[in-house]
């Protein structure tokens, strides 16, 4: 099995995505998925898109990527967060 490398973006790099790194580490350690999350900027994801596996924002999307892209509010307003982890453990499995 492959390691992942799941990209958590928001505006800042800094608070939202950090609620939402927590989440998805969680999530993949619940399920034995080797995966690395790391933390960006969205600005920053079109450049660190190559290697990686799954974009996961808690913002607009301004492009479009080569690589899956799920916005991920619902891990910041509580509804939804189980279709949220399906979506995202779909991706990884």
């Amino acid at each position: 099995m492959s390691k992942y490398k799941i990209l958590v973006a928001c505006g800042a790099g800094i608070a939202t995505s950090t609620v939402v790194t927590d989440k998805v580490e969680r999530l993949v350690k619940e399920h034995n998925i080797d995966a690395e999350v790391q933390q960006i900027k969205i600005a920053e994801a079109s450049s660190l898109q190559e290697g990686a596996d799954l974009i996961v924002s808690t913002t607009i999307l301004p492009t479009t990527y080569k690589i899956p892209a799920i916005i991920a509010t619902s891990y910041i307003t509580g509804m939804g967060m189980e279709e949220l982890d399906e979506e995202i453990l779909s991706h990884l499995q």
